[in-house]
């Protein structure tokens, strides 16, 4: 063996060796650092099934699904605010509500395949208003949540009073109560406001978290505690006037909560009432037609195709106002994708924006004007563009819909004549077997006449009866009297004439133009019925102002410009006079008020800028408003009963539109028809006998 293999040998030896050296420091340093994680995790792995590690795949889930994915990010714009900075909890909660609308919606879905499986359109139809289904019992479960908050805060304002008697200090108070482990969404708000309070900036801070504030009464309570905290408390009547201030604040929350649980309890049943005819559509056309087969006609015809969309379309209106109508100020949190959505996407096309715009009322017009106002007085948080996308796009649909459903009418109708069995009616009940197999070798036996005669532009009675006669088509009639030659060739003549006059007509053209327009104002109306229902809380936000001019009125270098600056932030209908005094206060109070006074129409509204304006120069803010405090107990009534009637008026209005498709359903469905139908076949049949006579 020579010296240099030798030597290779060696080397490769060598590095074999070092090799193997390096890996088992390598396997073994892994093993320790595997070793070390078990044990870091030791106490903290779940050793058995967990649904909160569920929740969180299932959340990394649905983020990958498209459909679900629109839904899951508006649950955590909502949640987000409530369980502030938690990420783990927002992609619980998420997760939770979303998983359990999908348990509730996925066996609805089978529920409607087996009961739709013979009408496609109808299922289509149901199918696609589960989404807003979907919506509904997110928005439940969410307001759930808010409403759990509200009670939280009720409890907490209760311990903070314990909490400030001891300290007396609004800091400290807030950070002890804030520790408090049984509420811990409200927790996380104190320790929030804890955090504003004792900031390099506190001001600033504060206008942050109004900001992402769940609730108003969040809001109020953090501004007090500053004011507190900045120019001290002090006594009035011998009582601490922070510690009065919450407990306005805290009677503002238990007359929301009252108010909220009443109308839950009022239209709790209403949305799903103005559901259920949907369901029930096809049930009752089974029945009817299997215990009265003369109204085989009407629902397997283009009437009753005709009466099932219009009480479709008539569901979906009422579902959608059914839901606005309810609105309790929990749902007004703005959960839409108001920076990108599919309107401004589409807008930015540049085609489609040349469209848009010609469309859009140029800027100085009365026209652009009035719709302006009326978004404003809606709350809208639309762009006008916006609008009218939505205006568009709902129209250009609306009317090629309506044609395609005029043009399927006239299918169902051209394909009743070909297969519906041709014989007289029963009166009551059903066919029998065989008169049922009967009946189809009639249509069919028709149907082979209809194909020879249909094109035959001089068609006569003689012409169908002599094929009859001679059996060239088929032997149906070969033995048959002349009478009843003659009447089946009247029938086949007016099966033929039926099949020619099914065609798309200008008059049916022109009905879905009327539609296109009713869609095209269909946005505007509803920004119409939004003011309308921001109007009825007219009383019940003047009534909040009220208690927030109570607050402030007795704090010390509180001024009538501060006042108006909190009453901004918290104004919902009345927002945009108040921005607009405020921006022009500057110039000069007085003249800012009396231009607020003109804007307004609402008498107690303008009291209370009255009120402002006496304080402005002639005497202080304490005297201006001084019948608010001598008069609380008045006020507290007062408020109560405004609440009740505003339920009780929601309520009406709420049970007119939510039980006007169940009425349609079973008069314009079932017992119209029926009665209809039963009167005209009995008069046929008498007619009958008369002749037989």
């Amino acid at each position: 063996m020579s010296s240099d293999l030798l030597l290779y040998m060696v080397a490769v030896a060598g590095g074999l060796l070092v090799a193997i050296i390096i890996a088992y420091i390598y396997v073994n340093k892994n093993d320790k650092n595997k070793k070390y994680i078990n044990q870091l995790q030791a106490g903290t792995k779940e050793t058995k099934f967990s649904m909160e590690v569920t929740y969180q795949k299932l959340y990394m889930f649905y983020l990958k699904v498209p459909f679900l994915k629109r839904y899951v990010l508006k649950l955590r714009r909502r949640l987000e605010i409530i369980n502030l900075d938690d990420e783990y909890l927002t992609r619980n909660r998420s997760s939770k509500i979303l998983t359990r609308a999908l348990a509730i919606i996925i066996p609805l879905t089978i529920i409607i395949m087996v009961i739709t499986s013979n009408n496609l359109l109808l299922m289509c139809i149901l199918l696609i208003f589960e989404i807003f289904i979907v919506d509904t019992i997110i928005d439940g479960m969410v307001d759930k949540i808010d409403n759990n908050l509200l009670k939280q805060q009720i409890h907490f304002f209760s311990e903070i009073r314990h909490a400030y008697n001891e300290f007396n200090m609004v800091e400290e108070a807030i950070y002890q109560t804030a520790q408090d482990d049984d509420n811990p969404e409200m927790s996380r708000q104190a320790e929030k406001i804890y955090d504003v309070l004792i900031s390099n900036d506190p001001e600033s801070e504060l206008e942050k978290y109004y900001d992402i504030a769940p609730n108003s009464y969040l809001k109020e309570f953090a501004g007090v505690s500053y004011l507190t905290k900045e120019f001290g408390d002090r006594k009035v009547d011998g009582a601490s006037l922070y510690l009065k201030n919450l407990n306005n604040i805290t009677q503002e929350m238990q007359l929301e909560i009252l108010k909220r649980d009443k109308l839950d309890y009022v239209f709790q049943s209403l949305s799903v009432i103005s559901i259920v005819p949907m369901l029930a559509i096809e049930p009752i056309k089974n029945w009817a037609v299997s215990m009265f087969s003369f109204t085989a006609s009407f629902y397997q015809g283009k009437d009753g195709m005709l009466v099932q969309i219009l009480l479709l379309v008539l569901t979906f209106v009422c579902y959608i106002l059914t839901r606005k109508l309810k609105d309790n100020g929990s749902t007004s949190m703005n959960t839409k994708n108001t920076e990108n959505p599919w309107q401004e996407k589409l807008y930015r096309i540049k085609p489609v924006k040349k469209i848009v715009d010609l469309f859009i009322p140029k800027e100085g017009t009365k026209e652009n004007r009035k719709i302006k106002k009326q978004m404003k007085d809606a709350a809208s948080k639309d762009k006008i563009q916006w609008i009218y996308i939505n205006r568009l796009t709902l129209c250009i649909s609306a009317f090629f819909i309506s044609l395609f459903l005029f043009f399927q009418l006239h299918q169902i109708t051209i394909n009743n004549v070909y297969t519906d069995p041709t014989t007289t009616y029963d009166i009551i009940g059903a066919m029998t077997d065989k008169q049922q197999k009967t009946a189809m070798q009639l249509t069919e036996s028709d149907n082979q006449y209809i194909e020879v005669f249909k094109n035959d532009s001089d068609l006569k009675v003689e012409k169908i009866v002599s094929a009859m006669d001679s059996g060239r088509i088929n032997d149906t009639y070969i033995n048959s009297k002349d009478e009843e030659m003659v009447d089946a060739a009247e029938r086949i003549i007016e099966k033929i004439g039926i099949i020619k006059s099914e065609y798309l007509s200008w008059v049916e053209v022109l009905g879905a133009i009327v539609v296109a327009m009713i869609a095209y104002m269909a946005p505007i109306l509803m920004l119409i019925f939004q003011t309308k229902m921001r109007q009825l809380e007219m009383e019940d936000e003047v009534m909040q102002f009220q208690t927030i001019i109570l607050m402030l009125m007795r704090i010390e270098r509180v001024n009538v410009e501060i006042i108006l600056e909190w009453l901004e932030r918290y104004a919902n209908i009345f927002k945009d006079p108040l921005s607009k005094c405020i921006n022009n206060y500057e110039s000069g109070a007085w003249e800012a008020l009396e231009a607020m006074k003109e804007d307004v129409t609402y008498e107690d509204f303008i009291r209370i800028i009255q009120s402002l304006q006496s304080a402005v120069e002639k005497i202080p803010i304490k005297d201006a408003f001084d019948e608010l405090d001598t008069e609380r107990d008045y006020y507290q009534a007062k408020r109560k009963e405004s609440n009740d009637r505003l339920i009780s008026r929601k309520g009406m209005i709420g049970k007119g539109i939510g039980f006007a498709p169940m009425v349609v359903l079973f008069v314009g469905y079932l017992i119209v028809p029926l009665v209809f139908i039963g009167l005209t076949s009995m008069s046929n049949s008498f007619n009958s006998l008369a002749n037989m006579r």
